[in-house]
């Protein structure tokens, strides 16, 4: 009898354990709140409309756990260790913005588990790590973008204004500087931290030293008013910032002063890069999200969930380590914001989607390749 109770107990044991293994936990750690909100909804936006289309992993449906960030920092690192510990997060998506993702990923790095961040941008946040990877471009090609747009434009003397709370914002302008120069252009700094909301003094001394635009890699809450405040200080020169404007509200804050104002971006649903899968996207998100257009953002979020569910699926396990692996053997995959290749360090290799405000809305304007 007492044989008979041990083996029906391992019996138990193991159903148990086979069933706790009919589900694939993922997690979001995103910014869901705070001041870089818009674009963890709109990247999460991204994540739902992959689930829609493919809610199963190996055959197992998709367990997703959101933790919200808060836009901080300590909460980014707090949310990843939540995710991983307490929510048993076999692979993350996240974070959102670059700042949030050296802290998280450096916890990820401790608890060896994948983390795709759909939209950072620093090409710190994956150097010298085997498990932070990303599906959008880093600012190193970013900042040559907007460099060789506007020196093409005819603008050869630029204000860059520099948000110097944000890794993103200080990256992309190191990168557009060094570009812009070697070019033939001149440039100078003008700097401004995060929640500043009076840039007059900064826009005044730019236009002083007679600029033809200006540069402005930040978020778009201060974007927004730099260009509002340029606009009513009767500065019309060209405009230009980088993937982190691509929001609605930096129309709904600037207004009229954003017409003509450039962007670096990830998407564009008008870019030629269309396959199938940014098919589906496009359709399954009108589906879902009835007179909105997509946003970069929720094309990435969409994106980051196909590469990790692909590289998954091509291991054909939940080995966290065999995963780590195979993420970077991503070949050209065909994401919605366009083809994808994963290098060794966990880069992305892709194009940069050159998009102009337009009418109040966002208009594909054209694609510079790397």
């Amino acid at each position: 009898m007492k044989k008979f109770c041990v083996v029906v107990m391992v019996l138990f044991v193991v159903f148990i354990s086979f069933v706790g293994a009919q589900e694939v936990n993922l997690s979001s750690v995103f910014c869901m709140t705070g001041g870089a909100a818009a674009y963890g909804r709109m990247a999460y936006q991204g994540v739902e409309v992959a689930m829609k289309l493919f809610p199963e992993i190996l055959g197992m449906p998709v367990k997703m756990t959101v933790i919200d960030t808060k836009s901080d920092k300590v909460e980014a690192a707090n949310g990843v260790r939540r995710a991983i510990e307490n929510e048993k997060a076999v692979a993350i998506l996240g974070n959102i913005i670059s700042g949030n993702s050296l802290a998280g990923g450096a916890v990820a790095e401790e608890l060896k588990t994948v983390m795709v961040s759909p939209t950072s941008t620093s090409p710190i946040v994956t150097e010298g790590k085997k498990y932070m990877n990303r599906v959008c471009f880093s600012d190193d090609f970013q900042g040559q973008a907007a460099a060789k747009l506007l020196y093409n434009l005819g603008d050869k003397n630029v204000a860059v204004f520099v948000d110097v709370e944000q890794d993103y914002a200080v990256s992309l302008a190191n990168y557009f500087k060094k570009t812009f120069e070697a070019l033939g252009g001149s440039m100078f700094y003008e700097y401004y931290k995060s929640g500043d909301q009076d840039f007059s003094a900064q826009v005044l001394d730019a236009m002083s030293k007679d600029v033809d635009a200006f540069y402005m890699p930040g978020y778009y809450q201060e974007i927004a008013l730099i260009c509002l405040q340029a606009y009513q200080n009767g500065f019309y020169g060209d405009l230009a910032t980088g993937d982190g404007a691509y929001a609605d509200e930096t129309v709904e804050i600037g207004g009229e002063a954003v017409e003509g104002l450039y962007l670096t971006a990830g998407y564009h649903a008008d870019s030629p890069a269309f396959n199938e899968n940014a098919e589906k996207f496009l359709a399954t998100y009108k589906e879902m999200f009835p007179g909105e257009e997509p946003s970069m953002f929720a094309g990435l979020g969409f994106d980051a969930y196909m590469v990790l569910k692909d590289a998954i699926e091509r291991v054909g396990s939940l080995d966290k380590e065999k995963i780590a692996e195979e993420i970077r053997k991503t070949v050209n995959f065909p994401g919605s914001t366009g083809f994808i290749t994963i290098t060794d360090e966990g880069n992305a290799e892709k194009s940069v989607v050159i998009v102009k405000i337009v009418n109040g809305g966002y208009e594909y304007d054209s694609v510079v390749n790397p």
